[in-house]
């Protein structure tokens, strides 16, 4: 399609398999795409040329690897496409899915992935990896072409999960020239980010945890390329926040970053010969910033609670903390101007052990000094994360504020944005430093004159329907309590999730068989005889990382207890709600379930409040 209008004109026809992602060359002569039946694709090319003229141009077939194409890059001089594939391919494996014996082996080795090049012109490829401990899991190539860097990862299906694949994968150096490879790490455990090379590609820098200790802030590691055996240089020890590496400065001389400062997202940056971080942006709003590789141009986004999500561009880096030099690109949903909102700000309280913690308040559209009002307790997941002054923030907390509630979105312990020690000192104890930081948050706002005490809910989904879970069986001071993809019980989740490393630390980093009683009473299916509150339970069919069977739990425990509780399984297999239409009922109903047990309207969720929204208007 034409970027100055024009409808889109199909361009392939790749029956087996379709499409299956497409670049551009660096010199603008080739389209390339991947298509093929599983475990059997190859790429194909497209001349460019041929095509804006509107030819009906014929695909190159580039490629006729037996085992296939998995990922792959061009080169910087277009001259090259890198691409990873496996050493072998059971063809029984092939026939028996095309037969439709599509049963899941979960504990299937996978084959080893190799490197390859494919020299474009003469269409020869040649294999520059024979590693048989680890496979090619991702790629990076220096500006200059001369190094290739990647991630090693295990074959094992229990080592390369979805959350946890770089945790037991290391870092690889491969120079083209000489095929020499040099591995970088070696950290059981420790998840490193892909490396990233300076502008003239003499650097390599990647961010790990500091120390390579689990959970800890996020450092920067750099050294020279071309220095093999040499140790990295540690950047960032004096900053109490995650370093990580966005982009290079032209000079090579700092790396810009994106880090939550408390309830905001900003711009950092860090100067490598001083070893110092300063923050670029200052803003009451949620701002990152990005550059993109094929331009370098650099792209802003921007949310604040009145604003959604709107793009920018600046000239040079120098240029991001001058919002006077942005320059505007889209107003996508200028509509939202005509809405009323609710203001929002960002909180601080202390939390029982005299803490200060923060988050964000949403006030009631209208609101009224020395009005109490019904209050949502709307609690992020992660709970590495953290709730910022963005765009209806939290579950929908501009929808409850235009509903007459006031919305605190706790940033509870454990979460990012508040240094080092404030994310990770609840390891071994998960929920108690968490519960009495929002419970003080609440009671903060209740003193304050601003909730009323006897209309109160909660709200969560992953991590935070962890808590909902946990408040249920701990206090009966809310009214309703919906509850998304929660743990019911930590021991059995363990196995369940797609991931296990994670919750052993948080669990205190002993298995549950060696301290079972430990992981029972952090379990809110130790205490679900407290429970009182009206519940509702959400969750994803085929959630992978809290399954299905934890709220499965909750909920005939609850109906065996006569708790009122309703019960919702959405289609899917992700940890999130997948469809628009499911996820405009789960916001629907959960509201009439807050409005029917906070504010006691007489009016519980009927099919009739969603369906109407989907159909045609009447003609008179």
């Amino acid at each position: 399609m034409r970027t100055d209008g024009g409808e889109a004109r199909k361009i392939t026809d790749a029956r087996d398999g379709g499409v299956q992602g497409f670049a551009f060359s660096r010199d603008g002569t080739w389209l390339v795409y991947r298509s093929g039946r599983a475990q059997a694709e190859q790429l194909f090319a497209l001349n460019v040329a041929a095509v804006e003229a509107g030819d009906s141009a014929k695909p190159v077939q580039l490629t006729r690897h037996p085992t296939g194409v998995g990922l792959w890059k061009f080169a910087p001089d277009s001259k090259r496409i890198y691409f990873a594939a496996a050493d072998t391919v059971d063809p029984d494996a092939r026939l028996r899915l095309e037969n439709r014996f599509d049963v899941r082996i979960r504990n299937m080795e996978t084959p080893l992935y190799s490197l390859w090049a494919l020299d474009i012109d003469g269409k020869k490829t040649t294999r520059l990896t024979r590693d048989s401990t680890c496979s090619v899991g991702d790629l990076t190539i220096s500006p200059d072409g001369k190094y290739l860097a990647y991630h090693g990862l295990s074959t094992s299906r229990y080592e390369r999960n979805i959350l946890e694949q770089n945790s037991y994968a290391d870092l690889y150096l491969l120079e083209v020239a000489s095929g020499q490879v040099e591995r970088l790490t070696k950290n059981a455990e420790i998840g490193e980010s892909a490396p990233s090379f300076s502008p003239d590609g003499t650097r390599i820098a990647f961010s790990a945890p500091d120390d390579f200790i689990m959970r800890h802030s996020g450092r920067v590691y750099l050294r020279d390329v071309a220095a093999r055996g040499a140790a990295f240089r540690k950047l960032g020890a004096g900053f109490d926040g995650d370093l990580s590496i966005g982009f290079w400065s032209a000079d090579g001389a700092t790396i810009y970053f994106n880090e939550g400062v408390k309830a905001t997202d900003q711009v950092l940056a860090l100067d490598i010969a001083a070893n110092k971080v300063r923050q670029v942006t200052s803003d009451r709003a949620s701002t990152r910033a990005a550059q993109d590789d094929d331009t370098d141009r650099i792209f802003i986004t921007r949310a604040d609670p009145s604003t959604p999500s709107t793009a920018y561009t600046v000239a040079s880096a120098s240029d991001i903390g001058n919002r006077a030099a942005w320059v505007q690109l889209t107003d996508a949903n200028a509509w939202t101007r005509q809405l009323a909102l609710g203001a929002a700000e960002e909180i601080t309280w202390k939390g029982l052990d005299g803490t200060p913690v923060g988050g964000v308040l949403v006030k009631p559209v209208g609101y009224v000094a020395g009005k109490r009002y019904p209050l949502i307790v709307s609690i992020h997941g992660g709970p590495q994360s953290a709730d910022v002054l963005t765009f209806n923030g939290g579950y929908g907390s501009q929808v409850y504020a235009g509903a007459g509630y006031m919305v605190l979105m706790p940033n509870y312990r454990a979460s990012t944005n508040y240094g080092n020690k404030f994310a990770i000192e609840s390891q071994g104890d998960y929920f108690t430093k968490g519960y009495t930081d929002i419970m003080a948050g609440v009671d903060h706002l209740i003193a304050t004159g601003m909730v009323d005490s006897a209309q109160m809910g909660v709200l969560g989904w992953s991590a935070g329907g962890h808590w909902s879970n946990w408040i249920l069986t701990h206090t009966n001071r809310f009214k309703a309590i919906s509850t998304g993809a929660g743990v019911y019980n930590w021991i059995s989740m363990w196995g369940e999730s797609d991931t296990q490393r994670g919750r052993q630390w948080y669990l205190g980093d002993k298995m549950y068989w060696d301290d079972m009683d430990h992981w029972w009473k952090q379990s809110p299916a130790a205490y679900i005889k407290n429970a009182k509150t009206p519940t509702m339970i959400h969750v994803v069919d085929g959630d992978p990382r809290v399954p299905r069977p934890e709220s499965e739990n909750l909920h005939m425990a609850l109906k065996k207890l006569g708790v009122p509780t309703e019960f919702y399984v959405y289609p899917g297999g992700t940890h999130g709600i997948p469809d628009a239409r499911n996820q405009l009922f789960k916001s629907t109903a959960e509201m009439a379930w807050m409005d029917y047990w906070v504010r006691r309207n007489g009016h519980k969720f009927a099919w009739r409040d969603v369906l109407k929204t989907v159909e045609e208007p009447r003609v008179p």
